[in-house]
This record gives structure tokens, sequence and C-alpha cells, in this order.
């Protein structure tokens, strides 16, 4: 990697301006070093180079050593690693109490007010569509199981178990949480199962696969596993009264 993408990347990565990448991986570089040497090791100009090491003290991405001249010490990058990824996941948690919050607000009810009355408008051509592209449907496929509410349903062939199990794993924690009902309807795979904490797993050998949440909203996988991930196709549809239908006739064809 070329030093100019690689700097970009790590500016990108630990959310730093483009001085303190610089002072930063010079000090990588040295273990410790003065101000001085900084600024002549990374070329950020010593006018500015008090203040980017000051910043990136505060971030906590170097030590300052008490002395004559004052030097610095680097973090090592592992440790720093750590503590961005405990920083994001409580960014992550406080935004997601925050806009959990709003769900009691009046301007969220007259919202949700708006919204039904719209939707009784509704063509259904307007409410169904086709996906394509595997990340395109997994990103579906996820967003409507993260705003499940009563019950989660997926039923997966043999050769998409894994995946679909991939893609329900990320939400057994909030099924919890939240009294979601989550079945997998799959053939047996105990090593799988057991990973899937708060989903039932029903051992059966279906030769479709599909998801639905709360007998609302449907997707479809219509294509064949040996199709090129970027050609994959699914059809999502949000009728209760159509996925409720197919809900009663795949719990009959059990029996």
């Amino acid at each position: 990697m070329q030093h100019t993408q690689f700097l970009q990347e790590l500016r990108k990565n630990f959310k730093l301006n483009i001085y303190e990448v610089k002072i930063w991986t010079a000090l990588l570089s040295r273990g410790i070093a003065s101000a001085g040497e900084l600024a002549d090791i990374s070329g950020v100009p010593r006018s500015r180079c008090y203040d980017v090491l000051e910043s990136l003290e505060k971030k906590g991405f170097i030590i300052m050593k008490i002395g004559k001249p004052i030097r610095y010490l680097a973090v090592e990058p592992e440790a720093i690693l750590e503590r961005v990824k405990r920083d994001i996941q409580d960014e992550a948690e406080e935004m997601a109490t925050q806009f959990e919050s709003i769900k009691g607000t009046d301007e969220f009810r007259e919202l949700e007010l708006l919204h039904k009355t719209g939707v009784q408008k509704v063509d259904i051509s307007s409410i169904s569509k086709s996906i394509v592209g595997r990340t395109d449907i997994n990103r579906h496929v996820k967003d409507m199981l993260s705003k499940s509410k009563s019950s989660a349903v997926v039923v997966s062939t043999q050769e998409q178990m894994e995946r679909m199990a991939k893609l329900l794993k990320g939400f057994t924690q909030g099924f919890a949480k939240k009294g979601v009902k989550a079945r997998l309807y799959a053939p047996s795979n105990r090593a799988l199962a057991k990973k899937l904490q708060n989903v039932e797993h029903v051992e059966y050998n279906p030769n479709s696969c599909f998801a639905s949440i709360d007998k609302k909203e449907m997707i479809f996988m219509v294509s064949n596993t040996s199709i090129a991930p970027e050609f994959e196709v699914a059809i999502w549809i949000s009728s209760p009264f159509f996925v409720n239908a197919v809900t009663v006739l795949f719990e009959e064809s059990l029996k």
C-alpha cells in the first residue's frame, strides 16, 4: 500500500486529521521523540506540532513524558484499537437509547398515524418488489429481522442454512428482550443451532428459502445457490393478508 493511501486509511479508521496521522505514525516509528524531532520526521509544521501532540494525548494515542525537552511515547496500536472499538460501541448504544426514547413522543405517534392513514391508499404493487444481489438481499433480511415485534420465521434449505443462521445470529439477544418468538425451519445442524440462542430450531428439509416477520412482511429467495452472488434475486412483499395465508399453508404442510 502506498504511503499516502496508508495515511488516508488510518485517518478514516481512527477518525484523525492528516496532521495527527503523520505525527502518530512518526512517533510509532521512533517509539519516543521530542516535538522537534517529530516535526522533522513527519513534515508537520513546527507551529502546529504542539497542538497536534496535545490533541493526540487527549485522545489517548500518545503519552507525554515530562522532562527537558518534553518527549512523547507511542501507545501500543492494539490498545488503541480496543479503546476505539469500545468508544464506537458506547456511542452506538447511546444512539440506540436515544432513538428508542423517540417512540414515546407525540411526534413519533403522529408519524405512525400518518403512515397508517397513507398505507390504506397504497396499491399492492408498490409494497412488493424484487431485490437483486446477495449483499442487498442480506441487508433487507437484516432490516426485517431488526424490526420484528412478535414473531420471526426463517425457512432454509441445506444450501442456504449457514447464510440464514448467520443473519439470524445478530438478532438473538434483541429477540429475547422484545419477546419475539423466533423459529428456524431447516435441516439438522447441531453446530449452527447451538449458536442461535433464543431461536427455536425445527428440523425440516424444505425445498424453498424465505423469511417473514410478524405475519406481515416476507422475503422469498427465488435464485438457486449455483448463481453468482451479484445475480441472486429475492421477492419482498408487505401484505398481512398474503403473508398470513402463506404462513398458514406452510404450517399445514408440516403436519
